[in-house]
């Protein structure tokens, strides 16, 4: 008897599909946007975290912070400027610092960034090979996961970097680097990154500029990094170190979990404004679904009477009523988060177009799993009142209404 009250309302569902279709869209729509919201902000915070690896403190040229932060351990943004080479010296000096690996910037291949550092940096992230080996000597180069594929770039292969971070700069033809090593995907910053060894960045813009001897031991003389990834050796040098960084001249501090924390609170402000958005939608279908179901009702009378004289009981009546919402709610659930997934899909190839953060649709949320429940509820809350008036059909009355 359950699965004919179930195929039951499956027709009378259908029966009206305009307005079945209306309800079943509007919930659908709020339903992607909440799942939407979160794979997209658990990702960010997800991909955030893992990208600070560690790293306590970033030092670079004077200027914002946050700007310093972004261009040093996430690189979507333009470094502040650079800083001497002897800066790095001073700060792997202080009894605080456990280590400082140094980043040079400045060129790109296709919009990846070439990284100038040591081997101490994929450690941070703990990257792993997957074809060929480290580098070894300048202009040799360690190309990401995604810079590989984009490029179809492999061990063996060469290339010449273009002089900026984005496309379209200057090309350095003069000095291709040799690729010796593709990394094997990590889901960290790794992966949209060119790394090869600080003297590599050194020798294409000193040979660039040099015009004689003289000017090359002069420009060796002046060597500089853009940036520097600082670990501490005891959380004392939270409170100190960067002060000190602060009072140098021409360096600037940057603290990764501070940056962060307001970085999230600001696409926070965006994702509370997606959640507004449907919320809004929701409570439109929670009124339609209970509006449709409230004439279903009315215009069922008779059938509902009909019902209740073949010996159907009044709970039986008021349960075909939410049986259909709940039908509603069901079909809305596979359809929103389908949706949800699917944007999150959209948003990830944009994004991976820009060399952004990575944001991927086959993400899954332990939190998705409220999302039917959620579903339901709204379904069921406004399925309560018509529920209740078929619960309370007077048959006797109903029979006796002339036609």
């Amino acid at each position: 008897m359950r699965g004919g009250v179930l195929a039951l309302a499956w027709r009378y569902l259908w029966a009206r599909p305009l307005v079945s279709g209306l309800n079943l869209l509007l919930l659908s729509l709020g339903l992607a946007a909440v799942s939407f919201v979160l794979l997209v902000s658990e990702q960010i915070e997800a991909g955030v975290r893992r990208d600070l690896a560690g790293v306590d403190l970033v030092v670079g040229a004077k200027g914002s912070p946050m700007q310093i932060m972004l261009a040093g351990l996430f690189h979507l943004d333009v470094p502040t400027g650079n800083i001497p080479l002897t800066a790095l010296d001073e700060l792997r000096a202080q009894p605080l610092v456990a280590s400082a690996v140094p980043l040079s910037l400045g060129d790109s291949l296709k919009g990846f960034r070439i990284v100038g550092t040591t081997a101490d940096y994929p450690v941070l992230y703990q990257g792993r090979l997957a074809q060929g080996r480290w580098w070894s000597e300048p202009l040799e180069a360690v190309l990401g996961a995604e810079v590989a594929q984009a490029t179809g770039l492999r061990p063996g292969d060469s290339f010449a970097g273009s002089h900026g971070l984005g496309e379209g700069g200057h090309e350095h033809g003069d000095h291709r680097y040799k690729v010796v090593g593709v990394l094997a995907p990590g889901g960290t910053v790794l992966d949209r990154l060119v790394l090869t060894d600080l003297a590599s960045v050194w020798k294409v813009h000193e040979d660039m500029h040099a015009v004689d001897e003289s000017d090359r031991r002069a420009l060796e003389a002046e060597r500089e990094i853009t940036l520097a990834l600082v670990r501490y050796r005891s959380p004392l040098a939270a409170v100190s170190l960067p002060r000190w960084v602060n009072a140098q001249d021409g360096l600037q501090a940057a603290a990764p979990a501070l940056e962060t924390a307001r970085l999230l609170r600001m696409v926070g402000a965006g994702t509370e404004v997606l959640r507004g958005f449907g919320a809004v939608l929701l409570l439109a279908a929670g009124l339609s679904v209970f509006v449709a179901l409230l004439h279903a009702v009315r215009e069922r009378q008779g059938d509902l009477a009909m019902l209740r004289m073949l010996g159907a009981p009044p709970w039986r009546v008021g349960l075909l009523i939410a049986a259909e919402a709940a039908w509603l709610a069901l079909l809305a659930s596979a359809l929103g988060l389908a949706l949800g997934h699917g944007l999150t899909a959209l948003l990830g190839w944009v994004l991976a177009q820009q060399q952004s953060l990575r944001v991927v649709g086959g993400w899954f949320s332990v939190w998705e799993l409220l999302v039917p429940a959620l579903a339901l509820l709204l379904a069921l809350v406004s399925s309560a009142w018509p529920a209740w008036r078929a619960y309370r059909l007077d048959v006797t009355e109903l029979l006796q209404a002339p036609h």
